[in-house]
């Protein structure tokens, strides 16, 4: 049996009439960037966010780069961040040159742990301009305490929302309770385009019109720049096949509970939870399965993901290096040790295959070849 860690090709054909039609509406109107059909996306995510404002970027990346943009962000500058995610949260700080503070996760939730944002701030706080919290794999960060921190300290707090569209703190979606949340489209993504796309959301007005400057060149009016910007516009195309995507994104996301609960339960069933922990959810959010990702604890999870490789089971590492040991971060002058709640779960998370086209039968195999796994006395 063949499971890739993804299935896109499934998804396509299970909205392919809807699909082929948006798309040839965009090539009739010969309108291919920015235009309507950006406009109707936008306020269709601001109406499913319930936020004012809903700004369509051209990437996730971009969507971070823009909001520390605006806030001014520059050289000398502080922005406390968590170091176990993906790149793109610590290289947009980064090629600001400001200096990207990194504090350590809390293991439960891999999310970055408020308690160590404030003892950083506690220390110095005088150049730190923002807080970015990270909701990885699909779960909300401790959003009151990182905002309670923000506002003692008189920090905006922007939201790495990449991974986390439709899941909620208290009630509210992730990426609508600080002042900006960042949301990417990448294809793999439960709302997902067929190439880059991201999102920019905030409540204040000042701050959307810069931001939907800054994604032209800087250019309120063509060819008279108030600001240097940066080309980060959202083509039609790719605006047109997430206005498609976006009616199904809760079914799906529903999908990948069941699929999530149904892991959980054939691991336990099979008497592996002795080798390994499953998903914990925290009180008062809730999951919406970016990645179903275990902790195997005895040092055999690469050993675990080339197994399953082997099996044709596409079990993915998210991510194998944290963000301040990187080569790219030496200049930094973290060592190994200084965080070592990121640094352990680099070295024992794993990802299983994780989408709502997902069958019964395929997640049976894939604990069954888990269980076979641990059950090899060469495995250990």
């Amino acid at each position: 049996m063949q499971v890739p860690p993804l299935d896109l090709k499934t998804q396509y054909q299970a909205i392919k009439q809807e699909m082929d039609s948006a798309l040839s509406e965009v090539i009739n109107s010969q309108h291919f960037v920015l235009g309507p059909t950006v406009d109707k996306l936008e306020a269709e995510l601001a109406g499913y966010l319930k936020t004012r404002y809903a700004i369509a970027i051209a990437s996730g990346s971009d969507a971070l780069l823009i909001t520390l943009m605006a806030l001014k962000v520059k050289a000398g500058d502080e922005v406390i961040t968590s170091p176990f995610t993906f790149f793109a949260t610590g290289g947009a700080i980064a090629r600001l040159g400001a200096r990207p503070v990194f504090t350590d996760i809390d293991p439960v939730t891999y999310n970055i742990s408020p308690q160590g944002i404030r003892s950083y701030l506690a220390k110095s706080a005088k150049k730190v301009k923002a807080i970015m919290p990270v909701h990885l794999y699909g779960q909300a960060c401790d959003m009151a305490e990182i905002l309670a921190i923000g506002n003692e300290y008189n920090i905006p707090v922007i939201e790495d929302a990449a991974q986390s569209l439709g899941s909620e703190y208290n009630g509210h979606k992730t990426g609508t309770l600080g002042l900006m949340g960042c949301y990417s489209f990448y294809p793999t993504k439960n709302l997902g385009a067929w190439g880059d796309a991201g999102l920019i959301t905030t409540e204040d007005e000042t701050l959307a019109k810069l931001i939907k400057v800054l994604r032209v060149h800087g250019a309120e009016n063509r060819y008279y720049h108030q600001h240097i910007g940066i080309n980060s516009r959202l083509d039609a195309m790719q605006a047109a096949v997430l206005s498609v995507k976006l009616k199904h994104l809760d079914q799906w996301n529903a999908e990948r509970l069941k699929r999530a609960n149904l892991y959980t339960k054939l691991l336990k069933d099979a008497e592996l939870l002795k080798y390994l922990s499953t998903p914990i959810v925290k009180e008062n959010r809730n999951h919406i399965y970016h990645q179903y990702t275990i902790r195997i604890t005895d040092g055999r999870r690469d050993k675990l993901r080339d197994f399953l490789k082997a099996n044709n089971i596409g079990a993915e590492i998210y991510y194998p290096l944290p963000l301040h040991l990187q080569e790219c971060f030496a200049y930094l002058g973290y060592k190994k040790g200084d965080l070592p709640e990121s640094e352990k779960a680099a070295l024992e998370a794993l990802s299983l295959p994780m989408y709502p086209e997902l069958t019964d039968q395929m997640q049976e195999y894939v604990v069954e070849k888990m269980k076979e796994f641990f059950s090899q006395k060469s495995s250990r």
